[in-house]
């Protein structure tokens, strides 16, 4: 039998958290001017007395040099935050923890080695790599014919682009591009289960002031199924466009 959780966390007071991170701009933004879009995953997690949701996102920023997925952790208790040696003094983690009392983020780096990129222009594959590491798996680099075959039109043909080969590479390779169960759930505390993962879900554009999570029907879904626990309360009817296709400003800055 399923159990609501303890006060104050409603589906509302859940949307509400959701909702500020969307303010605050720690909510994934799909369409992200610095990270080219490659593939996303959304887990839900529930205890008695706690909810948890993460929201994976695998992509590649150019500043950053390496793809990486980053998963954004929302829920009632964050654990395994950053450590006050990661901060300038006291006060700057204080400040950190109060701005996000629901939140955090961290990454994963799926690729082992980055010998695969031209060593003079990293946005590029190197023309003299045919295999790269994915997670401890040596895996063949995707050919042009490869990314033709996904959808995936090269801009600088025959070259092929870090983030083309990140969205080859996650449709034959979904599972080792995104995070393992342990990474997924790392800022979570011990005891939540996992009750339910979507692999593509309708996803605000938080970038339009008219949406927010508060309004979006997956969302309000998913809060309701975190706070009392009733799966059923979970149909998908809004088409889903998690898809990078969908979301083509980014990475474009």
């Amino acid at each position: 039998m399923s159990q609501s959780l303890p006060a104050p966390w409603n589906e509302h007071a859940i949307l509400k958290v959701l909702d500020d991170c969307c303010d605050a701009f720690t909510f994934p933004m799909l369409d992200n001017g610095y990270v080219y879009l490659a593939a996303t995953r959304l887990s839900a997690y529930r205890s008695i007395d706690n909810w948890g949701l993460v929201i994976e996102v695998f992509g590649f920023c150019p500043r950053s040099e390496t793809p990486d997925v980053c998963c954004y952790t929302f829920g009632s208790r964050i654990v395994n935050r950053k450590p006050p040696g990661d901060y300038v003094n006291p006060e700057a983690h204080a400040q950190y923890l109060a701005a996000n009392p629901y939140n955090d983020t961290h990454y994963v780096y799926p690729m082992d080695n980055a010998d695969w990129q031209d060593a003079e222009c990293e946005d590029l594959v190197s023309t003299q790599a045919g295999t790269l590491s994915l997670c401890g798996q040596s895996v063949s680099i995707p050919t042009q014919e490869d990314c033709l075959h996904h959808g995936i039109e090269l801009e600088e043909p025959p070259r092929i682009c870090v983030f083309e080969c990140c969205r080859a590479l996650a449709a034959t390779h979904r599972d080792a591009v995104l995070a393992t169960p342990d990474e997924r759930r790392l800022m979570l505390p011990e005891g939540v289960e996992q009750i339910l993962q979507l692999e593509e879900w309708h996803h605000p554009d938080i970038t339009n002031d008219s949406e927010r999570v508060s309004g979006n029907e997956t969302f309000i879904q998913l809060a309701r199924v975190l706070a009392t626990g009733e799966l059923n309360e979970f149909k998908l009817s809004s088409p889903p466009n998690t898809h990078w296709k969908n979301w083509p400003s980014g990475g474009t800055l």
